[in-house]
Protein backbone atom coordinates (compact mmCIF):
# COMPACT_ATOMS: atom_id res chain seq x y z
CA UNK A 1 0.00 0.00 0.00
CA UNK A 2 1.49 3.31 -1.11
CA UNK A 3 0.15 6.19 0.94
CA UNK A 4 0.40 9.91 1.56
CA UNK A 5 -0.02 11.22 5.10
CA UNK A 6 -1.69 14.58 5.66
CA UNK A 7 0.34 16.24 8.40
CA UNK A 8 0.28 19.56 10.23
CA UNK A 9 3.21 18.52 12.40
CA UNK A 10 0.91 18.13 15.39
CA UNK A 11 -0.04 15.20 17.58
CA UNK A 12 -2.98 13.76 15.63
CA UNK A 13 -1.35 13.64 12.22
CA UNK A 14 1.83 12.27 13.82
CA UNK A 15 -0.19 9.47 15.44
CA UNK A 16 -1.83 8.68 12.08
CA UNK A 17 1.61 8.68 10.40
CA UNK A 18 2.92 6.23 13.01
CA UNK A 19 -0.18 4.03 12.58
CA UNK A 20 0.54 3.74 8.85
CA UNK A 21 4.18 2.88 9.51
CA UNK A 22 3.17 0.17 12.01
CA UNK A 23 1.05 -1.44 9.31
CA UNK A 24 4.13 -1.72 7.11
CA UNK A 25 2.77 0.59 4.43
CA UNK A 26 5.01 2.61 2.14
CA UNK A 27 4.71 6.26 3.16
CA UNK A 28 5.71 7.98 -0.07
CA UNK A 29 4.91 11.57 0.94
CA UNK A 30 4.04 13.80 3.85
CA UNK A 31 1.59 16.44 2.61
CA UNK A 32 0.92 19.71 4.41
CA UNK A 33 -1.77 22.22 3.49
CA UNK A 34 -0.19 25.61 4.15
CA UNK A 35 -2.82 28.29 4.79
CA UNK A 36 -1.64 31.56 3.29
CA UNK A 37 -4.12 33.93 4.88
CA UNK A 38 -6.21 33.70 8.06
CA UNK A 39 -7.59 30.62 9.78
CA UNK A 40 -8.91 27.35 8.42
CA UNK A 41 -11.95 25.18 9.19
CA UNK A 42 -10.08 22.12 7.88
CA UNK A 43 -6.40 22.34 8.77
CA UNK A 44 -4.05 23.55 11.49
CA UNK A 45 -2.28 26.83 10.79
CA UNK A 46 0.52 27.40 13.38
CA UNK A 47 3.91 25.60 12.96
CA UNK A 48 3.02 23.89 9.66
CA UNK A 49 6.10 25.43 8.03
CA UNK A 50 8.23 23.06 10.13
CA UNK A 51 6.67 19.79 8.94
CA UNK A 52 9.31 19.66 6.21
CA UNK A 53 11.93 19.16 8.94
CA UNK A 54 9.97 16.21 10.33
CA UNK A 55 9.64 14.60 6.92
CA UNK A 56 13.32 15.16 6.09
CA UNK A 57 14.46 13.52 9.35
CA UNK A 58 12.23 10.53 8.59
CA UNK A 59 13.67 10.28 5.06
CA UNK A 60 10.32 10.91 3.37
CA UNK A 61 9.42 13.41 0.67
CA UNK A 62 7.47 16.46 1.80
CA UNK A 63 4.91 18.38 -0.25
CA UNK A 64 3.59 21.79 0.79
CA UNK A 65 0.22 22.76 -0.68
CA UNK A 66 -0.53 26.51 -0.52
CA UNK A 67 -4.20 27.37 -0.02
CA UNK A 68 -6.20 30.48 0.80
CA UNK A 69 -8.08 29.33 3.88
CA UNK A 70 -11.47 28.80 2.24
CA UNK A 71 -12.71 25.20 2.38
CA UNK A 72 -13.23 25.04 -1.38
CA UNK A 73 -9.74 26.26 -2.19
CA UNK A 74 -8.12 24.01 0.42
CA UNK A 75 -9.75 20.86 -0.92
CA UNK A 76 -9.23 21.79 -4.57
CA UNK A 77 -5.54 22.57 -4.03
CA UNK A 78 -5.02 19.36 -2.06
CA UNK A 79 -6.87 17.27 -4.62
CA UNK A 80 -4.77 18.68 -7.49
CA UNK A 81 -1.57 17.80 -5.67
CA UNK A 82 -2.65 14.32 -4.64
CA UNK A 83 -3.85 13.52 -8.17
CA UNK A 84 -0.23 13.73 -9.33
CA UNK A 85 1.01 11.12 -6.85
CA UNK A 86 1.16 7.37 -7.41
CA UNK A 87 -0.64 6.41 -4.20
CA UNK A 88 -3.34 3.99 -3.07
CA UNK A 89 -4.58 5.92 -0.05
CA UNK A 90 -4.47 9.03 2.11
CA UNK A 91 -4.11 8.83 5.89
CA UNK A 92 -5.29 11.70 8.08
CA UNK A 93 -5.47 12.45 11.79
CA UNK A 94 -9.17 13.33 11.83
CA UNK A 95 -10.63 12.74 15.30
CA UNK A 96 -14.28 13.80 15.51
CA UNK A 97 -14.91 16.49 12.91
CA UNK A 98 -17.51 15.16 10.48
CA UNK A 99 -16.98 18.36 8.48
CA UNK A 100 -13.33 17.48 7.93
CA UNK A 101 -13.66 13.74 7.47
CA UNK A 102 -16.55 13.91 4.99
CA UNK A 103 -14.67 16.30 2.73
CA UNK A 104 -11.50 14.23 2.81
CA UNK A 105 -13.48 11.03 2.14
CA UNK A 106 -15.30 12.62 -0.82
CA UNK A 107 -12.02 13.94 -2.23
CA UNK A 108 -10.46 10.47 -2.06
CA UNK A 109 -13.54 8.97 -3.68
CA UNK A 110 -13.13 11.34 -6.63
CA UNK A 111 -9.45 10.36 -6.84
CA UNK A 112 -10.37 6.66 -6.63
CA UNK A 113 -8.12 6.06 -3.63
CA UNK A 114 -8.78 4.98 -0.03
CA UNK A 115 -9.22 7.39 2.87
CA UNK A 116 -8.07 6.24 6.32
CA UNK A 117 -8.70 8.08 9.60
CA UNK A 118 -7.27 5.69 12.21
CA UNK A 119 -7.97 7.99 15.17
CA UNK A 120 -11.65 8.44 14.36
CA UNK A 121 -13.70 8.62 17.60
CA UNK A 122 -10.91 7.36 19.82
CA UNK A 123 -11.22 8.23 23.52
CA UNK A 124 -9.57 11.68 23.77
CA UNK A 125 -7.62 11.12 26.96
CA UNK A 126 -6.62 7.56 26.03
CA UNK A 127 -5.40 8.83 22.66
CA UNK A 128 -3.13 11.32 24.42
CA UNK A 129 -1.96 8.86 27.06
CA UNK A 130 -1.13 6.35 24.36
CA UNK A 131 1.03 8.85 22.53
CA UNK A 132 2.87 9.99 25.65
CA UNK A 133 3.46 6.38 26.70
CA UNK A 134 4.76 5.57 23.20
CA UNK A 135 7.39 8.30 23.54
CA UNK A 136 5.88 11.12 21.50
CA UNK A 137 7.07 14.54 22.67
CA UNK A 138 4.04 16.77 22.17
CA UNK A 139 4.68 20.49 22.57
CA UNK A 140 1.77 22.91 22.97
CA UNK A 141 2.19 25.75 20.49
CA UNK A 142 -1.05 27.69 20.88
CA UNK A 143 -3.80 28.14 23.47
CA UNK A 144 -7.18 29.78 22.97
CA UNK A 145 -9.63 28.79 25.69
CA UNK A 146 -10.45 29.51 29.30
CA UNK A 147 -8.30 27.40 31.60
CA UNK A 148 -5.18 27.33 29.43
CA UNK A 149 -2.96 30.34 30.06
CA UNK A 150 0.35 31.36 28.49
CA UNK A 151 2.29 29.12 30.88
CA UNK A 152 1.25 26.16 28.70
CA UNK A 153 2.99 27.61 25.65
CA UNK A 154 6.09 25.54 24.86
CA UNK A 155 5.09 22.88 27.40
CA UNK A 156 5.94 19.30 26.38
CA UNK A 157 3.33 16.85 27.63
CA UNK A 158 4.49 14.17 30.05
CA UNK A 159 2.34 12.12 32.44
CA UNK A 160 2.21 14.92 35.01
CA UNK A 161 1.36 17.68 32.52
CA UNK A 162 -1.22 15.47 30.84
CA UNK A 163 -2.93 14.80 34.18
CA UNK A 164 -3.08 18.54 34.85
CA UNK A 165 -4.43 19.18 31.35
CA UNK A 166 -7.13 16.57 31.95
CA UNK A 167 -8.11 18.16 35.27
CA UNK A 168 -8.38 21.59 33.64
CA UNK A 169 -10.46 20.21 30.79
CA UNK A 170 -13.00 18.83 33.25
CA UNK A 171 -13.01 22.01 35.31
CA UNK A 172 -13.33 24.43 32.38
CA UNK A 173 -15.24 22.11 30.04
CA UNK A 174 -12.90 22.13 27.05
CA UNK A 175 -11.81 19.22 24.86
CA UNK A 176 -8.76 17.61 26.45
CA UNK A 177 -7.46 16.67 22.98
CA UNK A 178 -7.89 20.21 21.63
CA UNK A 179 -10.33 19.03 18.98
CA UNK A 180 -12.31 22.27 19.29
CA UNK A 181 -9.24 24.43 18.66
CA UNK A 182 -8.53 24.94 22.37
CA UNK A 183 -4.84 24.33 21.75
CA UNK A 184 -2.52 23.17 18.98
CA UNK A 185 0.69 21.20 19.02
CA UNK A 186 3.98 20.40 17.32
CA UNK A 187 5.65 17.02 17.85
CA UNK A 188 9.35 17.19 18.71
CA UNK A 189 10.09 13.48 18.77
CA UNK A 190 8.73 9.97 18.92
CA UNK A 191 8.99 6.51 17.34
CA UNK A 192 8.75 7.93 13.80
CA UNK A 193 12.14 9.65 14.00
CA UNK A 194 15.68 8.56 14.89
CA UNK A 195 16.12 11.51 17.27
CA UNK A 196 14.19 14.40 18.81
CA UNK A 197 14.10 17.97 17.56
CA UNK A 198 15.15 21.02 19.50
CA UNK A 199 13.39 24.31 18.90
CA UNK A 200 13.96 27.98 19.58
CA UNK A 201 11.04 30.34 19.82
CA UNK A 202 9.14 32.88 21.88
CA UNK A 203 5.78 33.23 23.58
CA UNK A 204 3.31 35.70 22.11
CA UNK A 205 -0.02 36.18 23.84
CA UNK A 206 -2.97 38.48 24.37
CA UNK A 207 -5.92 38.31 26.76
CA UNK A 208 -7.60 35.36 25.04
CA UNK A 209 -5.00 33.69 22.81
CA UNK A 210 -1.37 32.66 23.02
CA UNK A 211 1.15 31.37 20.50
CA UNK A 212 4.57 29.82 20.85
CA UNK A 213 6.21 31.13 17.70
CA UNK A 214 8.95 28.77 16.59
CA UNK A 215 11.94 30.48 15.02
CA UNK A 216 14.10 27.44 14.32
CA UNK A 217 13.94 23.65 14.46
CA UNK A 218 17.13 21.62 14.55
Amino acid sequence: MRIAVLSSGGKDSSAAWWWAMCRGWDVVAIVTVKIQDGDSHMFQVPTTNWVENQAHLAGISWIGVPASGSVEDEIEALERELSQLDIDAVVSGALRSDFQKQRLDCMCQRLDIHSFSPLWHQSPIEHLRGMVNAGFEIMITSVSCEGLDHNWLGCVLDESALSKLHELSLQHRFNVDGEGGEYETFVLGGPIWPRSFKVEGEKQYSANRGLYKIHSVF
